[in-house]
């Protein structure tokens, strides 16, 4: 149980992807919208590479999507803040789009254009993973000062034997409910595998999001003043979660707001 209360205390992608994760996605009387995807790529630099050809790649990433109207697809690039020897990466790129169809559009048009920058990325990095996840929102996120910085937790979590999803949906309602009357910024999301894994030991990815690191310390002090016992009453003995892993998040482009 102590794993998941300070999963639930990380938490109140993600992200503000301008249509996917965070700025589209509020939550109904019935629960979160329908899912929207992401991909997530892990990546360690190459020899001699480091954070400054990242951005000089980005650059010339965000010219070549200028070029081809890339309007419906976001991107962040996160880095490892509070982790462990597990987390055996330098870089996570997380992108998506509004929908499935949309990133798949956006995918295919890289494919088929990107040549030129899709080398240059080759030869900054190595990506030993492309993963493709389902989202939920659950908590989102008030307007960012600055939305090009975030600081965001990812925890993996596993439901009891006895447990669904359909248990587990209105107790993360409620605990978003909570979160907000209680002050919190954060923006809260529910990952599930959908493609690129296979055999996960986890049921789905909890994953919250913050301006910076004090309103993620907001948060903290509050679960340790009064609410770890929210999170009792609404999780013992539906779920097991890990401890969180923060990164340092960068937006990286922003999809055109359709609203």
């Amino acid at each position: 149980m102590k794993k998941i209360l300070i999963s639930l205390l990380s938490g109140g992608l993600l992200l503000s992807t301008g249509t996917v994760v965070a700025d589209s996605h509020g939550e109904s009387a019935e629960g979160p919208d329908p899912a929207t995807p992401v991909e997530l790529y892990a990546c360690t630099y190459n020899e001699g590479k480091g954070p400054a050809d990242l951005d000089e790649v980005v650059g010339m990433w965000n010219a070549w999507a200028d070029e081809q109207g890339l309007q419906d697809y976001s991107a962040w690039t996160l880095v490892p803040y509070y982790s462990g020897p597990e987390q055996e990466f330098d870089v996570l790129w997380i992108g998506g789009s509004p929908s499935a169809k949309m990133l798949g559009r956006a995918q295919d048009r890289w494919l088929a254009t990107g040549g030129d920058v899709m080398d240059e990325f080759n030869a900054l990095w190595s990506c030993n993973a492309h993963a493709n996840f389902a989202v939920l929102e659950y908590k989102k996120p008030p307007e960012r000062a600055n939305p090009s910085n975030i600081v965001v937790s990812f925890s993996d979590c596993s439901m009891t034997d006895d447990t669904s999803f359909g248990d587990i949906s209105p107790a993360l309602s409620a605990w978003a409910e909570y979160r907000s009357g209680h002050g919190s910024t954060s923006g809260m999301w529910v990952f599930f595998p959908a493609y690129g894994g296979g055999g996960e030991e986890f049921d789905f990815k909890f994953i919250a999001a913050w301006q910076n690191l004090e309103e993620q310390g907001a948060d903290y002090d509050q679960y340790s003043e009064s609410g770890w016992m929210k999170a009792e009453e609404l999780f013992t003995g539906k779920v097991d979660c890990d401890s969180s892993r923060v990164y340092l998040g960068t937006n990286r482009r922003m999809a055109a707001d359709n609203e």
